[in-house]
């Protein structure tokens, strides 16, 4: 779908007009409070007038009274709005740092969503501060964080690719949805755990609903019937009778009643967010098979899911009322508890099984809508073309989403059954890691269904395995050499499954001698390339370089270039053939001021 809008100047636009919407409210705000003010004084100055003057005026009380009430419901909402104006400038401001790359450090990280052993999360900058997650994730919900971050560490099938690819593509103007999704903002993001709602949700039954329901009803309406006789003055002793009874039966039922009640006091809190942006969702219309399943899966027994999940957060708040002090007789007479324990596991019993079904939808929802704004941001980056059969990975005018867009350099690369490696030698900073971290992320937005950072890209389905940001470890005991050989066995490893590997492996071997770097990067690449893998190898080490000579047509040389202008070195970050024929590390140490 062509976007015919530049995202920048449609955010600045709105952007303005919101900023406009908080200045009138900013005054409407003044005028409500100066009229409360008014409206009070008059209040007072007709009650001191009756006090001390004629008592025919405390019928006019009813004027500034009614006034005031109404002024307070007004202005309430005039809050509101102001609130939501504000919000939504923070929305729209953090759209256009992103577009000029100010983005770094504004959003969420994503630190701790993705497995702490994943075998390229941390080497391509998939989450963390700084992160391909950070850029992309506007989801308000746990949920929607998880979809998201297991989407760039997971890479889909083929037709989950393309129906995600429709949904964000569906999805990629809809710029009311995003806004108001930003709404729920804060109070979502630190609210709603999907682990403790689902555990709630499926727990077992507390007590037996049928039976207590049965006695809440007839001993309530006992103890209501003998209260007003009490108070009539008809009897006391049904009253007394009525209450002995109550506690001879709800003592057996009062275990499970104190824990259903004690057990939706944390998910109620999350209940009334999670409504509402579930009720969002709901109203929004949608084509592609992807989002009609999805709108299909937040629905139970013909409901749909915000109208259930607002039914029990009335049903919570409703208890609360028994905390009132004048309200708390009436509750024990009514045995409130037990009656709304019994309304609790009810609603549990009919809709708990499908909370967890509710969450994953809505969390997958989210996810394709912070895909969407990354694709209504970057109206340039094309969606890629995927190719059944692999390993195939031809990229032209690739280039790194999280560099600047004004300093990026693209290169193109190409990979395939027939030149299967690229052996990528160069000086020190001449590029070499973020060529291979740039082809590393395009591959993860491919398959996760986004549009890449490239003119255009067919790649086949492929799992990633890296090498550039191996450690060592002193608590563990670990070599940074030994950290390498053990991520080199794990992505070994990933070759024995049917989806083809792309590795990615920075100055392999680096801690070792000449000698055996040599002969063993040989070895396990030509494994890698027996085993069907394709990849690209980064070294300054010239002699290794001469690797893809030993491995024949399968592999190829690219290098990258550098120059001294005026005493300082100058990188272009152009892909060339063939391998460097100079190093700079001279030039860099003199560069810092060592004499060398």
């Amino acid at each position: 779908m062509s976007q015919t809008v530049e995202p920048k100047a449609e955010y600045q636009r709105r952007l303005a007009a919101r900023q406009e919407t908080v200045r009138r409210l900013d005054k409407q705000d003044a005028l409500y409070a100066n009229l409360r003010l008014v409206v009070f004084l008059a209040a007072l100055a007709i009650i001191a007038a009756a006090i001390w003057g004629d008592d025919r005026l405390w019928v006019w009380l009813a004027v500034p009274v009614l006034a005031f009430v109404v002024l307070v419901v007004r202005h309430d909402r005039v809050i509101r709005a102001r609130d939501r104006a504000r919000i939504a400038i923070a929305f729209y401001e953090h759209g256009i740092a992103r577009i000029e790359d100010r983005w770094a450090g504004m959003g969420l990280s994503g630190e701790g969503l993705a497995p702490t052993d994943h075998l390229c999360a941390s080497d391509l900058d998939l989450v963390g501060r700084g992160s391909l997650f950070e850029l992309m994730c506007l989801a308000r919900t746990r949920a929607g964080q998880q979809a998201l971050a297991d989407w760039l560490c997971a890479p889909a099938e083929v037709d989950e690719i393309l129906a995600r690819q429709k949904a964000v593509d569906e999805l990629r103007s809809r710029l009311d949805l995003r806004e108001d999704l930003a709404q729920f903002g804060q109070g979502v993001r630190e609210g709603v755990h999907p682990e403790v709602l689902v555990a709630w949700a499926t727990a077992p039954q507390a007590f037996c609903v049928a039976r207590a329901r049965a006695i809440a009803t007839l001993v309530g309406a006992a103890l209501v019937v003998s209260f007003v006789m009490l108070l009539l003055g008809v009897a006391t002793f049904p009253f007394i009778a009525a209450i002995a009874v109550a506690w001879a039966v709800t003592r057996p039922l009062s275990k499970g009643v104190r824990n259903a009640i004690a057990a939706i006091d944390e998910p109620k809190r999350e209940l009334a967010v999670l409504a509402m942006v579930l009720a969002r969702l709901e109203r929004e219309p949608v084509a592609s098979a992807r989002l009609k399943a999805l709108m299909a899966r937040i629905t139970s027994q013909g409901q749909s899911a915000s109208a259930c999940i607002a039914r029990l957060h009335r049903l919570a708040t409703w208890h609360e009322a028994r905390n009132n002090q004048l309200f708390t007789p009436v509750a024990a007479l009514l045995l409130w508890d037990v009656q709304f324990a019994c309304a609790f596991e009810t609603w549990r019993t009919r809709h708990g099984n499908h909370v967890s079904d509710w969450l994953n939808a809505v969390g997958e929802l989210e996810a394709l809508c912070s895909m969407s704004a990354y694709a209504y941001e970057h109206p340039r980056d094309p969606f890629p073309e995927i190719v059944e059969e692999g390993p195939f990975f031809h990229g032209d005018e690739l280039g790194h989403p999280l560099l600047p867009s004004a300093t990026r350099v693209c290169n193109g690369v190409r990979l395939d059954a027939t030149t299967r490696m690229w052996v990528v030698s160069g000086s020190n900073m001449s590029g070499k890691s973020t060529l291979l971290r740039t082809v590393g992320i395009n591959a993860v937005l491919a398959q996760m269904g986004a549009p890449v950072c490239a003119k255009s890209l067919r790649i086949s389905p492929l799992t990633i395995g890296a090498t550039l940001r191996i450690q060592d470890s002193i608590h563990e005991g670990r070599s940074r050499f030994y950290a390498e050989i053990k991520r080199l066995r794990a992505v070994m490893d990933l070759t024995k499954e049917a989806k083809p590997v792309l590795f990615l492996f920075d100055e392999i071997l680096a801690g070792t001698n000449s000698h055996d770097r040599q002969l063993g990067a040989e070895a396990i690449l030509k494994g890698f390339l027996d085993a069907g893998a394709i990849g690209l190898v980064t070294t300054h080490d010239l002699a290794l370089a001469r690797i893809a000579d030993a491995l024949t047509s399968r592999a190829a040389n690219v290098h990258f270039e550098d120059h001294l202008e005026d005493g300082k070195l100058v990188f272009d970050y152009r892909l060339r053939s063939g391998v460097v024929q100079k190093s700079n590390a001279l030039e860099l140490m003199r560069a810092v001021g060592l004499d060398v």
